[in-house]
């Protein structure tokens, strides 16, 4: 059953979450802060993190780029990160904090779901500064 980490510290972003990958097959469990992440990660390792890009007082990019350099030095083993972003000009932050993957809110079950499998297969999953990508008329970038 794969196991999902989502730091949010909105309910209606859990909310959509839980509705979108909850299920018999997928636990979500959650975390209201970023600075909650990394002892969450190192209690019980997630299959996939998701990181609300404002989350309290250390926000998902602080808290990916934690993550990457706990993984780097080899204290925390390699996992997915999504990044849940505000709008497109966020796309910046989320390839600097070496996310795998983001999704520009608002979000929507369909590509919530594309995008976990995606990364939970080893892959990427993009969306493009395109708006029409995030309004669900064009595909994401899924690099190869």
């Amino acid at each position: 059953m794969p196991d999902v980490l989502l730091a949010t510290d909105a309910d209606w972003i859990a909310d959509e979450v839980d509705a979108a990958l909850a299920g018999p097959d997928t636990q979500v469990r959650r975390v209201r802060s970023g600075a909650e992440v990394l002892p969450a990660v190192a209690a019980d390792p997630p299959d996939l993190v998701l990181l609300d890009l404002q989350i309290g007082n250390m926000g998902g990019m602080a808290t990916c780029m934690s993550l990457r350099l706990e993984q780097g030095a080899g204290r925390l083993p390699p996992m997915p990160v999504l990044m849940l972003l505000d709008r497109s000009a966020d796309l910046f932050l989320a390839r600097r904090s070496m996310a795998d993957g983001w999704l520009v809110k608002p979000l929507d079950s369909f590509r919530l779901r594309r995008a976990a499998e995606a990364l939970l297969a080893g892959g990427q999953y993009q969306e493009d500064a395109d708006p029409a990508v995030h309004m669900g008329s064009a595909e994401a970038r899924q690099p190869g």
